[in-house]
C-alpha cells in the first residue's frame, strides 16, 4: 500500500467520522508517516481533489454502482472517491488508482467491500471524464442543480456566489469562480513589515507588498527557521490586515484592537504594523484554546500584545481604540480551495446566526472606538448577507455617528500592483477580492469611520 494514499484515505475518513479539519489535520499526518516530498504531495492533491470534488464523485458512483451514496458503508465510500478522484481527475494511471482503492476497502470492510469497489471502479473506468460529466449533467433537475453536481458546489453556493458576482455586474464570471474553487491554491507567505525581508530570490506575489511564492520545500520549516516572522498567509488576508493600518499614516500612542484574532495571521501583521508605528496593540479571541493560537502566532513580534478570551460584543466596549480589526466569524464560503469540506458543511441557516452575531461585534467596535477611529469589518465569505448587508444595516441605524470609507481606494494604494477592484451596485466602498481574479481567497473589506 502506497502510504501517500493510505495518509490520504486516514484523513478523508476522520473528515467524515469526525468532522475534522483536513487543513489541520494533513499536515500532521504526513510527519508523523515521514512521506518525502512527491508522496506529501501526493497526499496533499489526494486528500484535497477528493474532498473538494465528492459531490460530484457521489453521483459518479451512484450510477455506477446503480445505488445511492448513503447505501455504500462510509470507509469503502471513502475508498471508492479516493479512487474516482484519481481516476477522473489524475494521470494516475488507473490499474495503480483501481487497484490501492480496493486494498483500501478491503482492510477497511473486508473481501466482499473490496470485490464491491473494484466492480465499481473498473466500471468507471471504462468511460472518459466527459462521458461521466454528461450523464452526471443529465440527472440534475435544474440548471443550478446541474452547475451544482458539475462543480461540486450545494446548490445555495451557487445562488449565494451569483448574486454577490451580480452587486459587480459580473455574474457571466460564476464558472470561473467555482473552477477556481476546485484548484489548488498556491502557498503563498507574508514576511512581517520591519521584522523580515522578502527573500531576494522569491517571486512576489501580484498585490500584497509583503507577500512571496513559496520556493518548495516544507513551509514550516521556513517559517520556523524565521522565528516567526515569516508566515503562510494567503495574499487576501494579508491585505485585509493592511487595510486597516494602511488607511491612514499611524501615530505613535494609538490603541489597536484585533477584535476576533485567532487563529492570529492577521494579528500578527497588526503587531509588526503596531511596533513599526509605536501604537499598542491588543487582542482577544473568545475561544481559549484558539486564542492560545493567537500567542503563538505573535511570539515572533517583539511588542507586548495582550489577548484576552471574552465575547467580542463586549470586550470592545472597553473602549478608547483608534483603530480595531473585526475579522468577523462567517460561513468561510471565501475560502473553500483551503477548506474543502466547508462547503458541505455549512448550510442557509448557519447565515442568518452568523449575520446577527456579525452585526453585534461590528456595532461594538464602533462603540469602542475613539472620535475619527476606524474600523475594517472583514469576512472570508463574498455572501452578500454577511458583507454588504451587515454593513448596510449597521450604517442604517447608526448613520449620523458612522461613515464608510472608500476601502477599494485604500487597498489599491498600497498594493504593488493596481488589483482592479470593481465597484459595487450598492454604491458601497466595499472591497471584494476574487480566488478567479485575484488568487487570493473572497476576501471583502468594509472600512467605517466614527465621526
Amino acid at each position: 500500500m502506497n502510504p501517500a494514499r493510505l495518509v490520504a484515505f486516514e484523513t478523508i475518513r476522520a473528515v467524515h467520522d469526525s468532522d475534522a479539519y483536513a487543513n489541520l489535520l494533513l499536515p500532521t499526518a504526513i510527519r508523523r508517516a515521514g512521506l518525502d516530498s512527491a508522496d506529501a504531495a501526493l497526499a496533499t492533491e489526494l486528500t484535497y481533489g477528493t474532498l473538494r470534488r465528492e459531490n460530484t464523485y457521489d453521483a459518479v458512483i451512484s450510477l455506477a454502482a446503480d445505488r445511492t451514496v448513503d447505501l455504500i458503508d462510509p470507509p469503502v465510500l471513502d475508498a471508492v472517491r479516493l479512487g474516482v478522484h484519481q481516476l477522473l481527475s489524475t494521470r494516475v494511471a488507473s490499474h495503480a488508482a483501481v487497484n490501492e482503492s480496493v486494498e483500501l476497502a478491503r482492510r477497511s470492510a473486508g473481501r466482499s467491500a473490496g470485490g464491491f469497489a473494484n466492480a465499481v471502479l473498473r466500471r468507471i473506468s471504462r468511460d472518459t471524464p466527459g462521458e461521466w460529466m454528461t450523464r452526471v449533467g443529465k440527472t440534475a433537475r435544474s440548471d443550478d442543480e446541474r452547475l451544482g453536481l458539475l462543480t461540486s458546489h450545494p446548490v445555495w453556493v451557487v445562488r449565494a456566489f451569483r448574486r454577490a458576482l451580480a452587486a459587480e455586474g459580473r455574474a457571466d464570471e460564476l464558472d470561473d469562480l467555482l473552477q477556481a474553487d476546485n484548484a489548488s491554491p498556491r502557498v503563498t507567505f507574508a514576511a512581517l513589515p520591519g521584522l523580515a525581508d522578502v527573500p531576494n530570490d522569491a517571486r512576489r506575489t501580484d498585490f500584497s507588498p509583503l507577500g512571496f511564492r513559496s520556493p518548495g520545500g516544507d513551509p514550516e520549516t521556513q517559517v520556523t527557521e524565521s522565528g516567526g516572522r515569516i508566515r503562510v498567509q494567503d495574499e487576501g488576508s494579508q491585505i485585509a490586515a493592511l487595510a486597516l493600518t494602511r488607511a491612514r499614516p499611524a501615530q505613535a500612542g494609538e490603541r489597536w484592537l484585533d477584535l476576533c484574532a485567532a487563529p492570529g495571521g492577521k494579528t500578527a501583521i497588526l503587531a509588526a504594523e503596531a511596533l513599526a508605528a509605536d501604537a499598542r496593540l491588543e487582542a482577544n479571541e473568545i475561544n481559549p484554546a484558539r486564542a492560545g493560537l493567537v500567542r503563538q502566532s505573535i511570539a515572533g513580534v517583539p511588542l507586548e500584545v495582550p489577548v484576552s478570551e471574552e465575547d467580542g460584543r463586549v470586550r470592545a466596549r472597553a473602549g478608547g481604540y483608534d483603530r480595531i480589526l473585526v475579522d468577523a466569524p462567517c460561513t468561510g464560503l471565501g475560502a473553500l480551495r483551503r477548506r474543502p469540506e466547508a462547503r458541505w458543511r455549512k448550510t442557509p441557516a448557519d447565515v442568518a446566526d452568523l449575520v446577527d452575531l456579525q452585526r453585534g461585534l461590528l456595532n461594538a467596535a464602533i462603540d469602542g472606538l475613539v472620535p475619527g477611529g476606524l474600523v475594517a469589518y472583514v469576512t472570508c465569505s463574498p455572501h452578500l448577507a454577511e458583507t454588504a448587508g451587515v454593513v448596510a444595516d449597521v450604517l442604517r441605524d447608526r448613520d449620523a455617528e458612522v461613515e464608510e470609507l472608500d476601502a477599494r481606494a485604500v487597498v489599491t494604494a498600497f498594493c504593488v500592483t493596481d488589483p482592479a477592484l470593481v465597484p459595487q451596485a450598492d454604491g458601497s466602498g466595499r472591497a471584494q477580492l476574487w480566488p478567479h481574479r485575484h488568487n487570493t481567497d473572497a476576501m471583502s473589506i468594509s472600512l467605517l469611520r466614527r465621526r
